[in-house]
């Protein structure tokens, strides 16, 4: 008998931050992305992510890619504030 996975089962939405993560582990998809962003491949994203099976990181790729708009703008808000975040701390030290 063959088993087919439902493909919308993959990816859920963390009831903590509101964002994507690939169900049933606390890797976001927004993580997914930002290795892909910097170049990898699903395959290479998946080696450096041993805990997660191919079939998550393409399920997480198509999430990406479907609503990509909306996960970059989350990534560069947050690259945002991290920088905010690093400023007021080297300020903090220069007194």
């Amino acid at each position: 008998m063959i088993t087919f996975t439902n493909i919308g089962e993959l990816i859920t939405i963390d009831s903590n931050n509101n964002r994507p993560v690939i169900t049933g582990t606390r890797t976001s998809v927004r993580r997914i992305a930002g290795l892909y962003n910097q170049g990898n491949n699903a395959e290479e994203i998946a080696r450096r992510l041993n805990h997660l099976t191919i079939t998550q990181i393409y399920a997480a790729l198509t999430y990406y890619h479907a609503n990509r708009e909306e996960i970059d703008k989350d990534i560069e808000a947050e690259q945002n504030a991290y920088e905010e975040l690093a400023k007021q701390h080297y300020q903090q030290n220069q007194l």
